[in-house]
């Protein structure tokens, strides 16, 4: 066996022999006898591992050039364009209209599209290619309109090759890749984000919004962009909806759907499930990202700050009780002006712990997170699977709420409070807790129940009273306040 062949053995290549010991012949003569066919062989081997990836799912923009093989799914429109000539009055002038067509392709790990242009487009657009080929394709990734795209340089049929392809008419959150485009997805609205602006390189306007959609097996941020944007201030969180021609592509390492011009968001009938899998506050760690569930039992006023910039902000924190414990959530930007009551049971997802008050730790959601008020699983802390006579009625909708998480046979009023035995209306109580909520109503808690209260007093938050009065609508009445 000759050196050629040894360097072969050891490549990992889809290239023929024959074509890579001529490869190696013409490196030679390139270099003017300047590397021998051993120096040659492991040069072509090098470019070829620098070039081959094992994937359509590994194609990335920052490679300068890459080789791979997929089939190919669909097929476009020719297209043509204004090219400026060179203007010396030769053939190449014709070159003023340029061609282009775009073709899908997709093997094992996803789908990209590619790009062919001028002589090689027209030949598509001639019927030289169908869908069902397999091509050995060469060309340069970049940031398309849809995502990753290539812009073949070389492409050829090749006959013998195999390529299983799954071509899905509707994707979950969990089959979603870089690189794909064309996805029709449904999902549940968990979250929404207000319009954003910004001037283009070309002096325009563009205009951008974000959805948080959650399915059975994960979630996804959904970014809209221009016309698109407007979805984002027309849907509510719990809603159903399906993505339609959608492309993914990444950020900060996590994968995003985007809508354009050719994409939509729709609203459908089916209900969406969307159950995720949470962390149980007891064990939280600091610097960790995690996922909380549970019911509101403490919520306190919005506040607004000066950032160092010069822009306001405004936060509000709310307490987070599962079974396993409570935390306080730092609500961040928008998430701040969010509808949330006592009672009401959030997830909350990629929250970061950090270092709270009091040496406590306290889930912190950002720009990132999202924040759902949803109704609680099933199987939540005394729940029965559809409300039960021990679960709570603190919930907007008559879904289990504060009393899912409370003692014995506690249940929720109207307001959030939770009382063990409720006092008939009228009926004159006098009961001690620290201040954890203020405002209108103030909520007192002693540590097993909490209690809203109707006063004038100016009380503040950990304050520790007293207050006396008659129950009126589930709500203490207080005539003293020490």
């Amino acid at each position: 066996m000759g050196v050629i062949e040894d360097v072969y053995e050891d490549l990992d290549t889809d290239v023929a022999f024959e074509e890579f010991e001529a490869a190696v012949h013409d490196k030679v003569e390139q270099m003017g006898g300047l590397a021998d066919e051993e120096t040659a062989a492991m040069l072509i081997a090098h470019e070829l591992e620098d070039e081959e990836v094992s994937g359509v799912a590994d194609i990335a923009p920052g490679m300068d050039e890459v080789k791979f093989l997929a089939k190919v799914i669909g097929v476009g429109d020719l297209r043509t364009f204004d090219r400026d000539g060179d203007g010396d009055g030769d053939e190449d002038d014709d070159a003023d209209e340029g061609r282009v067509i775009n073709v899908d392709v997709a093997d094992g790990t996803g789908q990209v599209r590619i790009s062919f242009w001028d002589r090689m487009a027209q030949s598509v657009a001639d019927g030289e290619l169908t869908v069902g080929d397999v091509l050995r394709i060469k060309g340069r990734p970049q940031e398309g309109y849809s995502g990753i795209e290539v812009s073949v340089d070389q492409a050829e049929v090749d006959e013998d090759a195999e390529v299983d392809v799954e071509i899905r008419d509707t994707y979950r959150i969990e089959d979603l890749s870089l690189g794909l485009s064309d996805v029709n997805l449904q999902g549940r609205v968990l979250a929404t984000d207000s319009i954003r602006t910004f001037d283009r390189d070309d002096g325009s306007e563009g205009r951008v919004a974000n959805l948080t959609l959650g399915d059975e097996t994960g979630r996804v941020r959904v970014t809209l962009w221009d016309e698109r944007a407007d979805r984002a201030t027309e849907l509510d969180a719990g809603a159903s909806v399906e993505v339609i021609d959608g492309y993914v592509r990444e950020r900060d390492g996590d994968l995003e759907l985007h809508v354009g011009s050719r994409g939509a968001v729709e609203g459908i009938d089916e209900e969406i499930s969307y159950d995720p899998e949470t962390d149980d506050i007891a064990d939280l760690e600091l610097d960790e990202m995690a996922d909380l569930a549970g019911g509101v039992i403490e919520t306190d006023p919005k506040r607004t700050f000066d950032r160092d910039d010069g822009s306001e902000g405004q936060v509000r924190n709310v307490r987070l009780k599962d079974e396993t414990g409570d935390i306080r959530v730092a609500l961040w930007g928008e998430k701040a002006d969010l509808d949330i009551d006592l009672a009401d049971y959030l997830v909350v997802t990629d929250v970061e712990i950090q270092d709270g008050w009091q040496d406590d730790l306290e889930a912190s959601a950002g720009w990132r997170s999202t924040v759902t008020v949803t109704d609680p699983p099933t199987d939540a802390p005394g729940t029965d699977g559809d409300t039960g006579s021990d679960a709570g009625t603190g919930g907007r909708d008559g879904s289990p709420g504060l009393g899912a998480f409370g003692d014995g046979d506690a249940s929720a009023d109207a307001d959030g409070g939770v009382t063990a035995d409720e006092p008939a209306d009228g009926e004159t109580i006098q009961f001690t807790g620290t201040v954890v909520q203020a405002g209108d109503p103030v909520v007192l808690d002693d540590g097993s129940e909490t209690r809203s209260v109707d006063t004038e007093a100016d009380l503040r938050l950990g304050e520790e009273v007293t207050v006396r009065g008659p129950v009126r609508g589930g709500r203490i009445d207080a005539d003293e306040v020490y």
